[in-house]
């Protein structure tokens, strides 16, 4: 795929360049709770600006039904965008109406514009092609270039990740470029021992990347709700514990492939329990004790690895030359449940890895609980697409890039 240094060098000075990015920030009414997305596009949109384009900044927010919403506006994050680009951008109220064309014909060469959410048009998500085309068709009048840097929406095909692209010259920015890189590393000629953690709510989220991984991965640690389906699968009772009866034949025969193969499953051997899921809006204390993971106690929900756990996991990322990391280890937004999670992270900062965080809540929680970004290897923006992309998916977004 072509790259944005490639767009750069053949000139882009008053040329309309349509950057799809990923601006799926969240929101706390209309306060940004985290910036990382919003600051992991700014490369791409800083220099394509710098060079004297006129760039068109485009994404989706949430999950809209096919309408405008408020609730999803893109405002507070062009606002946001604006503060970090230190010049003004333009915001569209709509995303091919006349606000749009309006914001893009008001442009000038250096400055840039952020139309409304994509997924307020019914074209963005659509499963019609045709319905898609259409929307991307409008979408293609508002530019001359094509730039790709939203790396977590490309496992979608969206009118303006996988549509779009054919209907204008496109090129990879900056974001994406680093991503594919840095996967890559996951894929191909990885640095043993490979170590892979995932954490998170549903073990169904996780099946195809357990399944790729299980051929090339030499030790994978669990945590999160999905621990205690496995911990169930084992035999073990789970309390009231967050649990996928229909995934348990499926997680036995993954342990069985596993020891058949060698690689090394690591579970819980220890939880942090209470009576009920915690309050997050006021982080009430949550009565919490620490339990064995072969016995838990009935009418108890397991919500994070305890700290026997948190060290046999610390011992196993220890040696390890490449680690993966998808997945809270439990309700970290909690105190009472955010060790487990902190201590995956500092795990990875005082191990020589490489490490990938995997975008998503994993992301999220590096910098809620306060780590230093730049001591990971590679944050993902992109939870669900990193997980596809190591599942070996084809994901429509990067197929729409090559030529």
């Amino acid at each position: 795929m072509k790259t944005i240094d490639e767009l750069l060098a053949e000139g882009v000075a008053g040329k309309r360049v349509f950057v799809r990015a990923d601006l799926n920030v969240p929101l706390d009414g209309t306060t940004i709770t985290d910036d990382g997305r919003i600051r992991a596009v700014l490369p791409t949109i800083a220099k394509l600006a710098e060079a004297g384009a006129r760039v068109v900044v485009a994404s989706h927010l949430g999950r809209p039904k096919g309408a405008p919403d408020p609730a999803f506006s893109l405002a507070p994050a062009a606002a946001r965008l604006g503060e970090l680009l230190g010049a003004d951008v333009a915001f569209a109220t709509d995303t091919v109406g006349e606000s749009a064309r309006a914001a893009v014909a008001g442009l000038a060469d250096g400055q840039a514009a952020v139309i409304e959410n994509l997924r307020f048009n019914p074209g963005e998500t659509s499963k019609d092609d045709a319905e898609r085309g259409a929307f991307a068709d409008q979408l293609a009048e508002l530019a001359d270039v094509y730039v790709g840097d939203g790396f977590g929406a490309v496992h979608r095909k969206h009118a303006s990740v996988f549509d779009l692209p054919a209907r204008l010259p496109h090129y990879a920015g900056y974001l994406i470029a680093t991503e594919v890189g840095v996967l890559k590393k996951l894929t191909t000629d990885v640095k043993r021992p490979y170590a892979v953690v995932l954490g998170g709510a549903k073990v169904s989220d996780k099946l195809g990347v357990i399944d790729h991984l299980l051929e090339r991965a030499d030790r994978i640690l669990i945590g999160g709700g999905m621990a205690y389906t496995f911990l169930k699968a084992q035999g073990h009772e789970v309390g009231s514990s967050l649990l996928q009866e229909d995934q348990i034949p499926a997680v036995q025969e993954y342990l069985r492939r596993a020891e058949e193969k060698g690689v090394e499953f690591v579970l819980p051997v220890d939880v942090v329990v209470a009576p009920a899921f915690p309050d997050l809006k006021t982080k009430a204390p949550a009565h919490p004790a620490t339990v064995a993971a072969d016995a838990m106690p009935e009418g108890q929900m397991g919500l994070d690895n305890g700290p026997e756990t948190n060290k046999l996991y610390a011992s196993k990322l220890a040696d390890a030359a490449t680690v993966f990391w998808n997945g809270p280890m439990g309700v970290f937004e909690h105190p009472d449940f955010a060790d487990g999670t902190r201590a995956v992270a500092q795990a990875l900062v005082d191990s020589p890895a490489f490490s990938v965080v995997g975008g998503g809540d994993s992301a999220a929680a590096v910098r809620i609980l306060g780590f230093d970004e730049n001591a990971f290897g590679h944050i993902s923006t992109g939870g669900g697409a990193s997980l596809e992309y190591l599942e070996g998916k084809t994901l429509p977004g990067l197929a729409a890039l090559e030529d």
